[in-house]
């Protein structure tokens, strides 16, 4: 085994290449004149502006306080899940309007524009925003209805006689 290679140099001598070292490419925060960092969030028929700023924890939705606009626990639960994975809880204020969709949908594209904004305001939350998945859009939509048939996919009863 003499002919082994151990090291990059030798590696880029025997492939007659010029080694050319990498280097990381570090994330620069997003943040507009006032300090705040703005990111659109999407689920269903849902759209979501969101602007984040160093606070003490205030949702606001479409001009209303989170717990009016989203007067169900589940759904303020999952506007909070994005700080609590990234371990911010209760350090920026969002101001978030939203359209379209329903309630639910409306739910998760604010989630979904947190999480975009938090990443954009400090890069370094991103592996933990990401490993939740809460960058990732949910692209499910509802699926059209189709000629012939009573909703997308069923068809009317039918009779033999």
């Amino acid at each position: 085994m003499a002919d082994q290679i151990n090291t990059l140099e030798e590696l880029s001598a025997v492939a007659g290449v010029e080694t050319v070292a990498e280097e990381i490419v570090l994330r620069e925060p997003v943040r507009d004149e006032l300090g705040r960092s703005y990111a659109t969030g999407k689920r269903k028929d849902a759209v979501a502006r969101v602007w984040i700023k160093p606070g003490s924890g205030k949702v606001t939705v479409n001009g209303k306080d989170q717990d009016i606009y989203f007067a169900r626990p589940v759904l303020q639960l999952i506007l909070r899940q994005p700080f609590q994975v990234a371990g911010v809880e209760g350090e920026f204020d969002v101001v978030a309007t939203v359209k379209g969709g329903g309630l639910t949908g409306q739910a998760g594209a604010v989630k979904h524009g947190i999480s975009k904004a938090l990443q954009l305001y400090n890069p370094a939350l991103r592996g933990a925003l990401k490993a939740a998945g809460f960058l990732t859009r949910d692209s499910r939509v509802v699926e059209r209805k189709k000629y012939g048939k009573r909703k997308a996919r069923r068809s009317f009863q039918f009779s033999k006689r």
